[in-house]
């Protein structure tokens, strides 16, 4: 279970967002020491840090330095801050995201998805699960001695559901996950790829099943 770290000083967007993370069958913790947050998001073993910039008796920018001195991990800048300025200086520090507020909460949980695949996966990896193999770096998935070539949207749709499978994925975080790639996509044409994707699936060899739906939800493995 991936452990998700919120450094965020208004207490009831903090344990809202603790909540939907939650749902989504994410570990959550709240920092209740600003000074101590870096210390505090390293010793959870954080797997992705939700950063606020403007918090009273710390710096979010120097807050960011440090954990990136010390880990890798994904850090997402969660701001009411427009300032190009500080959007910049927080991506060159080490931020893998700057999201400003307001948002919305679907949207940021698939930019949590998309860095905690990203940070697990390397240009190389292979996703596996139920005897169905993602090649990322081909594009291609393998089902015993059969194999397929996946469209972008296609690979990027299972890759997302591979990467925490039994997790319900809402249509909603998938298209989201597909637009911040530059691949826009609406609900119609996710029924489309998710009924090709099933296709191809079942034409190598997986389960009919592989791809779960849940009714009025999303899709999960």
């Amino acid at each position: 279970m991936s452990m998700v770290y919120i450094v965020e000083d208004d207490e009831a967007l903090a344990r809202e967002l603790q909540r939907l993370l939650r749902l989504q069958g994410y570990e959550a913790l709240v920092c209740d020491n600003f000074p101590l947050a870096a210390q505090g998001a390293l010793a959870a073993n954080a797997d992705c840090v939700l950063l606020d910039l403007n918090l009273p008796g710390a710096d979010g920018h120097g807050i960011c330095r440090s954990i990136r001195e010390q880990s890798s991990v994904p850090i997402i800048v969660v701001t009411s801050s427009e300032s190009e300025f500080d959007e910049v200086l927080a991506l060159g520090l080490g931020a893998n995201d700057y999201v400003t507020k307001p948002y919305r909460p679907a949207a940021l949980l698939a930019r949590v998805a998309v860095q905690l695949r990203g940070g697990a996966s390397g240009a190389g990896e292979r996703m596996a699960h139920g005897g169905v193999v993602l090649d990322v770096a081909r594009g291609a998935v393998t089902v015993g001695q059969n194999s397929a070539e996946l469209t972008r949207n296609e690979q990027r749709i299972l890759q997302l559901l591979m990467s925490q499978p039994k997790r319900v994925f809402t249509r909603q975080e998938i298209m989201c996950d597909l637009w911040e790639s530059d691949a826009f996509i609406d609900d119609n044409t996710l029924t489309v790829n998710v009924t090709r994707l099933r296709r191809t699936l079942a034409q190598i060899g997986a389960s009919e099943d592989f791809i779960k739906t849940r009714r009025g939800v999303g899709y999960y493995l």
